[in-house]
This record gives structure tokens, C-alpha cells and sequence, in this order.
């Protein structure tokens, strides 16, 4: 059997590993939407203008909260479940067998893209059916759907990379939202960044990854200019997440 034959089974086991484990699926799925709901209820009544233009905070707040859901569904939950997976012996048993290493890290990677683009497909769905939000078409879709793909692979890529940094699975959580949810605030995906954003917080934020993928996202939504280097630069962080989960990423668990 091919590696590629041989993704497409292990996919088939990572997803009903998945859905057999409905508290992860439905607090991934439901955040999201959770958090829309009441950044609109308690922020979307006015403007932000970006890019020399108005936006409604609750079309704002569609394109953002589907980048948060893609990096929950991707980073964190990739995150989480590895040290999950460590802790339990869950690791070291799969490295026992012969499948392919490179087989193992795909499989996961195509099904946190497959359940990022279902959460976005609902967000959107959700967005427009409440709020009005416009859906991204034509050449704009085509490079939000080039954004989505890639930011997906390099959050999945750096999820499995800060596994590194949790020492055990009572630390996880810990570990991901110490390392994530600054940058969500300071990225403008939970508060809106406008064009009056005071330049140094714009510039520490651009260092980071989720900055240039929310603004890439958010382009389909609202019209604001796309940079391919918002592109360039989320997966040039993805390569540095491989480069260090090659390097770091354990098997077994910590002692």
C-alpha cells in the first residue's frame, strides 16, 4: 500500500477518533459560534475602518471568529490531543508500529484542514443567515480558500511543534492558550484593530502568524486589500513549526 492509499485509512481512524470523543468535537465546533454571538452582542453595533473603509463590527467579527475557529480546530486541538495522546502511551505505541512517520503527521493535517473548512462553512453559513455578512465569491474565494489551506497546515505544523514545550497533559491547556490568546487579542480577532491602531501594538502584532492570517481571511470578507505576503509569511512560519516538530516533537512520554 502507498503512503498516499495508506493517509487516506489512517484519516479514516483519526476522524472516528474524532467524533467518538463528542465533548472535544462539540467544544470546537460550538466556541466559535459562542464567541460571535456575544462579541456582536456587546461590540458589533458600530464601525471599524480598515483599509480606508467602514465595516460593520458584526460582519467584522464573522471573518474573525472563523480564524479563530480555524486555529482552534487546528493549533489547539492538535496541541492538546498530541500531549494527550504522550501521556497515555497512545504515542509510543503508534511509533511501534510500521506506519510510516510521515504517513501518521499528514492524516492528522488533512483532517484539521477538513474540520477547519466544516467550522468555517458554519461560521459563514451562521454569519449570514444572522448577521448579513457578505460570502466571499469569485477571486476573492479563490484566495481565501489559498489562505485558509495554508494557514490551516502551518497552525497544524506549530501545534505539533509547542508540544514540545508541555511538559505533560495537565499542562496543556495552559501551555496553548498562554501561547495563543495574547496573540488573538493583540491580532485584532477578538477586539477590532482599525486603521487608528497605534502603529508599535500593529508592528509587534505582524511578527506573529495570526495577525497576517486574519487579515488574509478577512479580505474575502469585507474587501480590505489581500498581501500575498500575509501568505508568505504564515507559511514560512508553518515550515518553522515542521522544522521544529521534526527536531523536538517526543513520542513518549515525559518522565
Amino acid at each position: 500500500m502507498n503512503n498516499v492509499r495508506l493517509t487516506f485509512v489512517q484519516l479514516g481512524y483519526v476522524n472516528k477518533a474524532f467524533w467518538r470523543n463528542p465533548a472535544a468535537a462539540v467544544f470546537i465546533f460550538a466556541f466559535p459560534l459562542m464567541f460571535l454571538v456575544i462579541f456582536t452582542a456587546l461590540l458589533g453595533h458600530g464601525y471599524v475602518h480598515l483599509g480606508g473603509r467602514s465595516v460593520h463590527q458584526s460582519t467584522y467579527y464573522v471573518a474573525s471568529m472563523g480564524s479563530f475557529a480555524v486555529i482552534s480546530a487546528t493549533y489547539n486541538y492538535i496541541a492538546i490531543s498530541m500531549a494527550f495522546h504522550r501521556d497515555n502511551g497512545v504515542l509510543k505505541r503508534t511509533d511501534g508500529t510500521p506506519l510510516p512517520t510521515g504517513v501518521f503527521f499528514a492524516a492528522r493535517l488533512v483532517h484539521a484542514l477538513l474540520v477547519s473548512v466544516l467550522l468555517i462553512v458554519i461560521t459563514v453559513a451562521f454569519g449570514r443567515l444572522v448577521y448579513q455578512a457578505d460570502i466571499p465569491s469569485g477571486g476573492a474565494l479563490a484566495r481565501f480558500a489559498v489562505m485558509l489551506v495554508v494557514g490551516a497546515a502551518a497552525f497544524s505544523a506549530l501545534g505539533f511543534a509547542v508540544t514540545a514545550i508541555i511538559p505533560n497533559v495537565d499542562a496543556a491547556a495552559p501551555v496553548v492558550n498562554a501561547t495563543i490568546l495574547p496573540l488573538l487579542f493583540l491580532s485584532g480577532v477578538f477586539i477590532p484593530l482599525g486603521d487608528d491602531t497605534p502603529h508599535w501594538l500593529v508592528w509587534i502584532a505582524r511578527v506573529f502568524p495570526v495577525r497576517h492570517f486574519a487579515e488574509g481571511m478577512q479580505a474575502g470578507f469585507v474587501n480590505t486589500a489581500f498581501h500575498w505576503s500575509d501568505v508568505l509569511i504564515v507559511g514560512l512560519w508553518g515550515v518553522a513549526g515542521v522544522l521544529l516538530a521534526v527536531r523536538f516533537f517526543s513520542w513518549e512520554p515525559r518522565v
